[in-house]
Order: structure tokens, then C-alpha cells, then sequence
């Protein structure tokens, strides 16, 4: 049967709504309730947009497209659930997150898997009821889903090329830090010192005087008459001899 919903992505803001390997799906409920059975299980075909024209439902489970085919085959199935878990009546999440199994690749690619999709897309996706029998019943496919291109690996962790640019980034702006750190000391330093050499001059012109030259005494002639006395004791003239005593 072809029943007439179509998968869409949430229209609300949602964390997460598309990233660049993953996207979100609205949860289908009450949509296979009259065309299921407690055995019966949904799956989720997901395939490129200009492959889903051409995608054929598989006859049996043991012929259900596996995730690590997409590369080849263009498309796969995942999320194996239990038809009970989209009923009306059932408590379930209301959306479905594609891609969101990063531990894809360790089962050796023997079991359906809902790993990281490795391609932006677009993609196109539909539900599909599989009984004991084969196919059961199906949705209509998507528009278009294209996802967001990014770099970094599905956890969402950095790559170690753009920890390198981190790092390089960090370093030049260390580099820079540093020489404008040295520029500012050595301006200052030139502020200082060039304050405290104006505050010395004018210390010393303020201090500084004018001292007068006196010529050395030049030796004088001794005055006529004049003789020597002892080292120490000047020179003096002779006196005239004075009056004779009278008689």
C-alpha cells in the first residue's frame, strides 16, 4: 500500500536539526496502525535525490541495503523498529535523528546501521512496512534533504589540521602580544628617562654660580733701604738714627 505521508524535517528550531552528517525527521504516528501487525517492523529508506526513482523495495530482510553500500548501491535501510512503536497510542520521542550511530563500522557491515551520513546529499527518504512476507506498505518519499557543510568528524570533536590553525593563530597572537608589550615598556622607559634628565639639568642650573678669577700677587720691590728680618717676621726699613743726647 502506498499511504499518502510524506517524511519531512521538524519546521521548529531544533539543536542539531542539520549538521553535516546528520539531519532530523518528524516521528510518523498513527500513519500504519490498519496496515501493520505486532511482527511487522518500519524501516527508514534513505537514498541520494536523483537515486530514489529508481530504488526497488527489497523482497526479504536478508536483502535490505546496508549502510556501508551507500557509496555503490546510492542508497540504504536503517532503523529497524517494531511497528507498535509509531501506533497512536505509543510514548514515543517526536522526532528521529538519521545518522546519529558513530559506532557504525564495527560490526563488520553484517548487521543495518545508522551511522554518519559521509556525503552532504541531497537525499531522499520514505518509511517502509516489512512482514514476514516482504514489503507491506510505504510512505511517499521526501524533498530534497541537504544537509550543512562543515569539517570535523560526527562527534563534532576539532580535526588536527584545524587544531594546527588553533594553534598557529595562538601563536602569532602571542608573538604580537609580546612586541606591543615591549613597545609601551620601551616608551615609557624613554618617558622616564627623559623626565628625569629635564629634572637633574635644572637641578645643577639652579646650583650652578659664577666664580670671579683673582690674578696671583706678584712680587713687590723691596722699598729702598729695606732689609730682611728673620724668616717669618716681614721686611722692614732701617730707621734713621736718632738725635744725639746733649751733652
Amino acid at each position: 500500500a502506498l499511504l499518502p505521508y510524506v517524511p519531512c524535517v521538524p519546521p521548529m528550531a531544533l539543536p542539531g536539526k542539520l549538521t553535516a552528517t546528520t539531519f532530523t525527521l518528524e516521528r510518523p504516528r498513527c500513519i500504519f496502525d490498519w496496515h501493520t501487525n505486532a511482527s511487522d517492523t518500519v524501516w527508514l529508506v534513505v537514498a541520494f535525490a536523483n537515486a530514489s526513482a529508481t530504488f526497488r523495495n527489497p523482497p526479504s530482510r536478508a536483502d535490505v541495503p546496508l549502510y556501508e553500500q551507500l557509496p555503490t548501491t546510492h542508497s540504504y535501510m536503517t532503523l529497524e523498529t517494531a511497528a507498535a512503536a509509531y501506533a497512536c497510542s505509543a510514548p514515543s520521542p517526536a522526532v528521529l535523528r538519521v545518522g546519529g550511530d558513530t559506532a557504525c563500522g564495527s560490526q563488520g557491515g553484517q548487521d543495518p546501521c545508522n551511522g554518519p551520513l559521509p556525503f552532504p546529499g541531497p537525499y531522499r527518504v520514505k518509511f517502509l512496512v516489512m512482514g514476514c512476507h516482504g514489503p507491506k506498505a510505504e510512505t511517499r518519499w521526501s524533498d530534497p534533504i541537504l544537509l550543512r557543510r562543515g569539517t570535523g568528524d560526527p562527534r563534532g570533536s576539532p580535526t588536527p589540521a584545524r587544531l594546527g590553525d588553533v594553534v598557529v593563530i595562538a601563536s602569532i597572537l602571542a608573538g604580537l602580544g609580546a612586541v606591543l608589550a615591549v613597545a609601551v615598556l620601551g616608551a615609557v622607559g624613554a618617558e622616564v628617562w627623559g623626565s628625569l634628565c629635564r629634572r637633574d639639568s635644572g637641578t645643577f642650573a639652579r646650583r650652578s654660580y659664577r666664580t670671579h678669577h683673582i690674578p696671583p700677587a706678584l712680587p713687590q720691590p723691596l722699598p729702598p733701604g729695606c732689609r730682611c728680618s728673620p724668616p717669618g717676621l716681614g721686611c722692614f726699613a732701617p730707621r734713621p738714627p736718632g738725635p744725639c743726647p746733649a751733652k
